[in-house]
């Protein structure tokens, strides 16, 4: 229970503490990040064409950004991006929870229902969703200056990227420190958005409400997240190692199962 302390109509009137309510947590064990999963896969049967569409429209995403920032000068830059898609992504598929939410409730789900998902508690969401847009571009920005202490402004070419980055000395230790840095940003950007985006869109209930509810959740059940997180990371790495289109299949069955994991934390009470 949180508390909001609200001043009273008269001059004189002392403040007035009221209660805040947030919805009851609950614990769940180890295993569940594998139902939620199995959850997420039976949504993915039940709309495959939508969630193909969804998938492949965000792999054609990826695929503009890689040629945009090559064409550019910038392909360094690709390293981040992707690592910092992980920031976003939660609100990215707020669509694919409309098509669980649907499914939860005995509905088909259409296309046109992932994309109108953005328009429930529309305010709110797009509220968290800018504070995680800024929170990408403040890991890029991090990312750059981490980049800038070990290749000295001097950025290596396209062709010598992989190599320069992936098996020299100098590479590995930017990507342990790269990661590391990383690691932290994206934790703090999972405890606070990983049950409260779908909880927006599930409810009729504020951003302030919602980040406290997904913070408590996850730190209540944090070995059973940290599973659940670093297998999403196993997915989107899977996705992005067979050149962005595994992602077709991994992130629509990732924001599924996200969904689940809601459902599962978070009490309807």
């Amino acid at each position: 229970m949180t508390y909001l302390h609200q001043k009273g109509s008269d001059p004189g009137h002392t403040s007035v503490v009221k209660p805040f309510a947030t919805p009851h947590i609950r614990r769940v064990g180890l295993d569940r990040p594998w139902a939620w999963l199995a959850a997420g896969w039976n949504d993915f049967s039940q709309a495959p064409v939508v969630s193909l569409s969804y998938g492949l429209a965000l792999v054609a995403i990826s695929y503009m950004l890689v040629l945009g920032l090559s064409s550019i000068g910038l392909f360094y830059l690709v390293l981040p991006m992707v690592a910092g898609f992980m920031l976003v992504g939660p609100i990215v598929a707020v669509g694919l929870y409309e098509v669980s939410r649907l499914h939860d409730m005995g509905r088909s789900a259409w296309l046109g229902d992932a994309f109108k998902a953005y328009s429930r508690n529309a305010g709110q969401i797009s509220a968290i969703g800018l504070a995680l847009m800024l929170m990408l571009l403040f890991w890029v920005r991090v990312a750059l200056l981490i980049f800038a202490l070990f290749f000295s402004y001097q950025p290596p070419t396209l062709e010598g990227f992989v190599n320069t980055v992936f098996f020299t000395e100098q590479g590995l230790v930017f990507l342990v420190v790269g990661s590391v840095v990383g690691g932290i940003i994206a934790a703090a950007v999972f405890a606070v958005s990983a049950l409260s985006i779908p909880m927006l869109l599930d409810r009729d209930t504020d951003l302030f409400t919602a980040v406290v509810t997904s913070i408590r959740g996850v730190m209540e059940n944090w070995q059973t997240m940290a599973g659940w997180a670093a297998l999403i990371v196993l997915f989107t790495a899977a996705g992005l190692a067979t050149a962005f289109i595994g992602l077709a299949l991994a992130l629509p069955l990732i924001g599924y199962a996200s969904w689940h994991a809601y459902k599962d934390i978070v009490a309807d009470d």
